[in-house]
């Protein structure tokens, strides 16, 4: 749908990612006008569902997967009728060249500590348990402030000292490189990759002191105080369209199709839609989109540090579960959780030498979702009935400058085949024989790279955090004295705000960036109303 052209809004939000949608519900639910552009003929942006393969019943979440940072009271302030499921397991990694594995059973401590001992690691197994009882203090203490306005970095690092009288859970999470901290920790090859790549997913580290590694690792555990990552009933469409269904109910003008050519802030916003070029006049905007789009709408330098992705996405429909080398686990427990693939600490780092080298890995590090062991509403009725099941292959270590010069199905074929062999190097049996063909008799498979990020979905150098990730805290120096800077959501532009993965605390779907971005725009807006 389409607006009036010259149309007067209080606020207009560039991208109609699941974070644009949460910042325009909650401007509009104070009473303000909104309206929001997206260049899709859809919402969403990346946290979309689709039906991915021809004659094929099943709506996979064909960018993003699973959600574990959406603060419930998100949920309950935009009134989302979102389900998520708890998975049992959070992990299964087998050993490599072994007919073994690690799993990690959240409800059943024994079974956990009985694979430590079977894969050799029984004196890490304590260690873990108390390495993980430490991040969830972190989660518990640094969680609630994620919607709150920025604490700096001695008020975090205070707040952490209370809540944990002297454990040094700053210095330990924080100040440490995270993968220092795993080899003081952990022993055994296996246990220490299990953790370490939970600092790896979306991000390249240029040394592996890189202060990134470290705030992805904090993301990654502080999800609803606990960091537990769920399953959205649905898949990841149904978020989106909880988001859309809340805007719109609150009086937003959502206007797809609808391509922004220009951003002027402070005055209005153009456009082109079904061909007709048209403007949209604005007291502020709010860009769901990422830093680097918008400078380049409102005709402004665009960062000086070019964003990198660095992962390989791949989904596939199968007809059942492939059998494991591993006998002494079944593949519904292994496939039940986060089953990781070569990715081992020695693996991570060698692959990670490859890529910094200007290779690609020989052996690419993989960790497998299965929506369908969660959650089967995803599937028609006769897929539902049977042993069908989905998986979500997310591979590392693939940087973007690796592939950006070329052709995208030669690479996109490349890094298909090698995602593929890293996974049937810990199967019995090839993955090939268990895939889904659709009505064109083509096997169901779909590898998406970060070329394919950049160019269908808008993500700069296809990273999932649109920038290089940051702490989600600033600095003690950093300056909060606007509206924007104390909800990190400055765009460095007067008159717009970031909403998405660009602002800070905005990574992953979590609608904390589209929060922030709504609560600095009513103080601003609230602001100009009382002059």
């Amino acid at each position: 749908m389409g607006m009036n052209p010259g149309q007067e809004y209080d606020v207009v939000v560039v991208g109609g990612g699941h974070n644009g949608l949460a910042a325009a519900a909650y401007v509009a639910r104070a009473g303000y006008s909104v309206a929001v552009l997206e260049s899709q003929p859809w919402v969403g942006g990346a946290a979309i569902s689709a039906q991915s393969f021809d004659g094929v019943e099943a709506k996979l979440s064909r960018y993003s997967y699973l959600v574990s940072l959406m603060p419930q009271h998100i949920r309950d302030d935009l009134g989302l009728d979102i389900s998520l499921i708890r998975r049992r397991y959070s992990s299964y990694t087998p050993l490599p060249g072994k007919d073994l594995g690690l799993l990690i059973d959240s409800m059943d401590s024994q079974r956990t500590r009985e694979s430590f001992e079977a894969i050799g690691a029984g004196d890490d197994y304590e260690r873990w348990v108390e390495f993980y009882r430490d991040t969830e203090i972190v989660a518990s203490t640094l969680f609630p402030t994620m919607t709150q306005p920025l604490l700096r970095e001695h008020e975090i690092r205070t707040l952490l000292d209370k809540a944990a009288p002297g454990r040094g859970l700053f210095e330990r999470f924080i100040d440490t490189p995270i993968i220092r901290l795993v080899e003081d920790t952990f022993t055994h090859d296996v246990v220490r990759g299990v953790v370490l790549t939970d600092s790896l997913i979306g991000t390249f580290p240029e040394t592996d002191s890189d202060p990134a590694l470290n705030a992805c690792f904090l993301y990654h555990v502080i999800g609803g105080g606990t960091g537990d990552w769920d399953v959205p009933v649905g898949g990841m469409g149904a978020v989106s369209a909880a988001l859309e269904k809340s805007a719109r109910d609150a009086g937003v003008t959502i206007s797809t199709s609808s391509r922004v050519t220009l951003i002027v802030p402070k005055s209005h916003v153009e456009y082109v839609c079904n061909g007709v070029e048209s403007r949209v006049n604005a007291r502020l905007v709010i860009a769901g989109v990422s830093r680097d789009t918008l400078h380049r709408l409102a005709q402004l330098p665009t960062p000086a540090v070019k964003p990198e992705g660095a992962q390989v996405k791949v989904n596939l429909m199968l007809t059942r579960l492939p059998r494991l080398a591993d006998t002494s686990v079944t593949a519904e427990e292994a496939f039940g959780g986060t089953f990781h693939i070569n990715e081992s600490a020695s693996q991570l780092a060698s692959s990670l030498a490859q890529a910094r080298s200007g290779q690609i890995p020989d052996v690419i590090p993989c960790e497998i979702y299965c929506h369908t062991l969660s959650d089967r509403s995803i599937l028609g009725s006769e897929l539902q009935a049977g042993p069908a099941q989905t998986l979500t292959v997310f591979a590392l270590n693939v940087p973007h400058s690796l592939i950006a010069d070329r052709d995208p199905e030669s690479v996109r074929s490349e890094l298909e085949s090698r995602v593929l062999a890293s996974l049937n190097s810990v199967l019995d049996e090839p993955i090939e024989d268990c895939m889904m063909r659709d009505s064109h008799g083509q096997v169901c498979i779909e590898t998406k790279t970060t070329l394919d990020l950049e160019n269908t979905v808008g993500l700069p150098g296809g990273n999932i955090f649109h920038e290089p990730l940051e702490m989600p805290f600033p600095p003690d120096h950093a300056p909060l004295h606007s509206p924007a800077q104390r909800w990190g959501v400055s765009s460095s532009i007067p008159g717009a705000l970031i909403a998405g993965s660009s602002s800070r605390r905005g990574g992953g779907v979590s609608a904390i960036g589209g929060h922030n971005a709504a609560m600095a725009a009513l103080e601003i807006l609230g602001s100009d109303a009382s002059r």
